[in-house]
């Protein structure tokens, strides 16, 4: 096979990529498709990555909070390759509101996607790389899996779990020549950013005493998404991706977008009373 930037990419097998309806998972799919990989792309309804299809790449059925639909996608795999070469951990959503008002209910929903459906898939592939002596586990996480904005904070606590759960992961299968990635992106402009709006405005109740909040909240994510020196388009995360599928040596973590980089470190340089602060003058609260 060979890439679309003239270099000869890493053996990797197969590649599954999940969450591919749209955004980062769209975009990765596609690349890893003309950098010359066999890729599955999957997502609960297929009829969406008919363009992914007709671009080359293989298409299965998937459900990541479906232990059947999870473990038929995985063994077609396996059943005509041997082994998942790569797993793209990329389905995931956000559900947004105050700590003390969001339903719960949707919140362990969340959780079914964003942790238990990543951590699942992760197990069902892990034994037929042992087996193989390689593979590429790659997790999309978030900047914000390394601080917290109010009104965002169940959301956060799903990426703070996979940063904890690849950090375990990287050094349980290193010793079996499987290498795991963390990309961490910032503010991607994907339609995820809709959905994050939409929360705060569904549950703006007038009567709420985080009214306010919400609403400073709605504004800040819609502002920070229209800057395009914070935003960047789902195709920066491919390129970040597509390197850690290929690279002989790949990073433990990629942080995509300066301004992500720029938040990381005021969080974990600055301590707390920095990081109010910020997040003051950010809420105005």
């Amino acid at each position: 096979m060979s890439a679309t930037n003239g270099h000869t990419p890493t053996p990797t097998g197969p590649v599954l990529v999940t969450g591919c309806s749209s955004g980062i998972g769209a975009a990765t799919a596609d690349l890893l498709v003309k950098a010359g990989h066999t890729v599955y792309a999957t997502a609960r309804r297929t009829g969406t990555v008919d363009e992914l299809e007709a671009a080359g790449a293989r298409v299965l059925p998937l459900d990541v909070t479906s232990e059947q639909s999870r473990v038929d996608a995985v063994g077609a795999i396996e059943a005509e390759h041997g082994r998942v070469g790569a797993l793209v951990n990329n389905a995931g959503y956000g559900e947004y509101g105050t700590i003390e008002e969001t339903d719960l209910d949707k919140v362990r929903k969340m959780f079914e996607t964003n942790v238990f459906g990543l951590s699942r898939l992760t197990q069902l592939v892990l034994p037929a790389m042992r087996a193989a002596g390689a593979g590429r586990i790659v997790n999309i996480g978030s900047m914000g899996g390394r601080f917290t904005w109010p009104v965002g904070g169940y959301y956060h606590a799903t990426k703070y779990a996979v940063e904890a759960i690849t950090d375990a992961l990287r050094n349980e299968v290193r010793p079996f020549g499987i290498h795991v990635s963390l990309i961490e992106p910032g503010l991607i402009r994907t339609g995820f950013e809709d959905t994050a709006m939409g929360s705060d405005a569904a549950s703006t109740d007038p009567d709420s005493p985080y009214a306010a909040l919400l609403a400073a909240s709605a504004s800040a994510t819609g502002n920070g998404y229209a800057n395009p020196v914070l935003a960047t388009g789902p195709e920066s995360v491919a390129r970040v991706v597509l390197k850690a599928v290929e690279s002989g040596r790949p990073r433990s973590r990629y942080v995509v977008t300066p301004a992500a980089r720029a938040m990381i470190a005021a969080r974990t340089l600055g301590g707390d009373r920095v990081w109010d602060g910020i997040v003051r003058q950010q809420f105005k609260a």
